[in-house]
């Protein structure tokens, strides 16, 4: 068996952090050959939770798990991370206005940003999945400044399932016949989710929309009315059926992005969505965390180029996109980075 990698989980005592916790110990995330070491970094308040997730660990003996660790310093929980999913952040509550909501989230992932650039492994990979999640990502790499940008990406993977979801309930196939949706932008109502390069069993989507629903101009109309708001929305949607938020999903979303991202996905089964930090790529501007489609051989992250962009889809991308430069805006006119 491989040399142990230190996996470390910010809100392990939440439901997302929960949900994640077991199915990466069971090898889901690494594989069944890769021994795992789970850190749980928790508020005070939290950590009694943790510790109880910890116990349930012990008694599953997953023969991955090399260790379980409960703790409130962030040194000491990222202290050789060779993974961090920062899922912990503080949610927007009534009455608070979206900079307060920035300001929170600074105070959260800031620190833990120059945590990790103090005590982490220097192959760290960081996943922010905690909401508003690109800002956030933005927040934590600005706090580690010594670190590659490819280090820190933040998670629309679950946007981009939903998105092959729906397709797949659309034309009645199962998942995997569905190739290459995209969501672009920001993890938030204004994100795009583009079928324009996608297919299903091979297949074109565009074509097959047009002539399920008798013409081209009633097929952006059900994409712009009805999929692409369902998409975006699917969270608030969960909440209102469920009585509370989406949490296996987010936890599966979680695992398939740091899979791919750090053992490679192969090319025939098409690229994926992620928040990533931007070098210009699609006229988003530097610096930015923003979703593009992206591939990975392992090595990490690379975003795929070149795709032709009509003027409804740069639209709807410049639109989200400039919600992305509104937060960093915001947060630096607050000093958080």
């Amino acid at each position: 068996m491989d040399a142990a990698t230190t996996v470390t989980i910010t809100g392990a005592g939440g439901q997302i952090g929960y949900a994640l916790l077991f199915r990466i110990a069971a090898g889901d995330m690494l594989g069944p050959d890769r021994p795992v070491k789970l850190r749980l970094l928790e508020i005070p308040q939290g950590v009694r939770s943790a510790e109880g997730a910890a116990l349930e660990l012990q008694d599953a003996a997953f023969p991955t798990l090399a260790g379980v660790e409960v703790t409130a310093d962030p040194a000491q929980a990222f202290a050789g991370a060779n993974i961090a999913l920062l899922v912990g952040a503080r949610p927007r509550t009534a009455g608070m206005e979206r900079s307060d909501l920035l300001a929170a989230n600074a105070g959260i992932f800031g620190p833990q940003g120059a945590a990790i650039q103090e005590h982490a492994a220097s192959d760290v990979r960081v996943v922010v999945v905690g909401n508003p999640a690109n800002t956030n990502a933005l927040i934590a790499r600005a706090s580690a400044p010594d670190l590659p940008d490819d280090r820190f990406t933040s998670m629309s993977r679950l946007d981009h399932n939903r998105a092959i979801g729906q397709l797949a309930a659309t034309f009645d196939v199962g998942a995997g016949a569905v190739r290459n949706p995209i969501i672009w932008g920001n993890h938030s109502a204004s994100q795009f989710a583009d079928v324009a390069h996608a297919t299903v069993s091979g297949r074109p989507v565009m074509p097959m929309l047009t002539e399920r629903m008798a013409g081209y101009d009633t097929a952006l109309a059900w994409l712009d009315d009805e999929f692409v708001p369902r998409v975006a929305k699917r969270g608030a949607e969960i909440i209102e059926v469920r009585g509370s938020s989406s949490v296996a999903s987010a936890a599966s979303a979680a695992i398939d992005h740091t899979r791919d991202w750090v053992l490679g996905r192969d090319p025939a089964a098409g690229w994926v969505s992620a928040g990533v930090v931007s070098h210009g790529e699609y006229g988003v501007p530097e610096g930015l965390v923003s979703s593009f489609p992206v591939t990975s051989d392992g090595s990490g992250y690379r975003i795929v180029e070149g795709l032709a962009l009509d003027a409804r889809a740069r639209y709807r991308i410049d639109v989200s996109v400039a919600e992305l430069v509104a937060e960093r805006e915001a947060v630096h006119s607050l000093g958080l980075i």
